[in-house]
């Protein structure tokens, strides 16, 4: 699964460790993340984020 870092912030988004302080399981993939949800340090929403290569 890939992960997705904020353009703002550079917070890494890591599916296999998921969002568990804002109740997003691990093993969630980026897509599906709820539309709502925002970057847990800056408050920006996905589509703030870019895939790592």
């Amino acid at each position: 699964m890939k992960k997705y870092r904020c353009t703002a912030c550079d917070y890494l988004y890591n599916p296999e460790v998921g969002d568990p302080e804002n109740g997003i399981a691990a093993g969630t993939p980026f897509e599906e993340l709820p539309e709502d949800w925002t970057c847990p340090l800056c408050g920006l929403g996905k589509e703030a984020f870019e895939a790592e290569e």
